[in-house]
């Protein structure tokens, strides 16, 4: 029997919240691949809409933990990136992935920086120029809209199908495109592009784009032909299945995606 697929997950930790590693690592596991986390930022809760929270960086222990798997010879055969807390954190990232991925191994970047039409305001213009680079380095990267334009250095109001052929990286998908009642995922892959989308639920629901990343990782690293257009299609499907099922759970489950209920459901086999 063949290894299963390795994906080291680059993520902070939101205690509570469900985002970031605490959905990457139990979807990226539910398609039958190995999840190692990374935690770049440990958190009591996310910051979307709990106050007084606590944090603390990781970057010392990035370095440590890095070392031993060095020392043991660890390799992955994808390295999938999500929030940092600084630029010297994405840095670090840049050299992790030349030393612990191999010619096979799939870099996926989902690029944090902001939403509904502006930068975080934890984040710098040096943070972003780091982020780009990081991004010059991956095989896929999965914006949202607003952070697909800061990548490209447009206004947050130009044409999806602009800001996309911008973007200079081999594949692409920009999450959260908005079109008469739907929303979904505006995509290019190779030279090919290709556009899903699902009935739009007017709820705020924080980690989606986290929920959606690890799914798509997850599934296409359990394909041996590696789709990313199935795997895309897979994880837009299963994304869809969670807003629907945390929509029954309103409004006590505000803070995330219920996506237990789905894997429970078996959506990921």
């Amino acid at each position: 029997m063949k290894p299963q697929k390795r994906v080291l997950a680059i993520h902070d930790i939101s205690c509570i919240g469900k985002c970031s590693l605490s959905v990457a690592l139990p979807i990226v596991s539910a398609c039958g691949v190995e999840a190692v986390a990374l935690p770049t930022v440990i958190l009591s809760t996310h910051t979307g809409g709990f106050e007084g929270f606590a944090a603390r960086e990781m970057t010392e222990e990035m370095r440590t933990f890095a070392a031993h798997w060095r020392s043991i010879g660890v390799k992955f055969d994808c390295i999938y990136t999500g929030f940092f807390g600084s630029v010297e954190q994405i840095n670090l990232t840049e050299k992790l992935i030349h030393d612990f991925g191999g010619d096979d191994t799939v870099v996926i970047v989902d690029p944090v920086l902001g939403d509904n039409g502006r930068l975080y305001p934890c984040f710098s213009d040096e943070y972003v120029e780091a982020m780009r680079r990081l991004t010059a380095l991956a095989d896929v990267i999965t914006p949202n809209l607003t952070e697909a334009a800061i990548l490209a250095g447009l206004p947050f109001d130009t044409a999806p199908e602009t800001i996309l052929a911008r973007l200079n990286v081999p594949n692409v998908i920009i999450t959260g495109v908005r079109r008469e009642g739907r929303i979904g995922y505006l995509s290019r892959f190779g030279g090919e592009k290709c556009e899903i989308s699902t009935p739009y639920v007017p709820l705020a629901l924080h980690g989606t784009g986290d929920v959606f990343a690890s799914a798509f990782c997850g599934k296409l690293m359990a394909d041996p032909q590696r789709d990313m257009q199935l795997a895309l299609a897979a994880a837009a499907d299963f994304c869809y299945g969670c807003v629907r099922e945390t929509v029954k759970r309103q409004p006590s489950h505000w803070y995330g995606l219920s996506f237990e209920d789905m894997l429970k459901k078996g959506a990921l086999r």
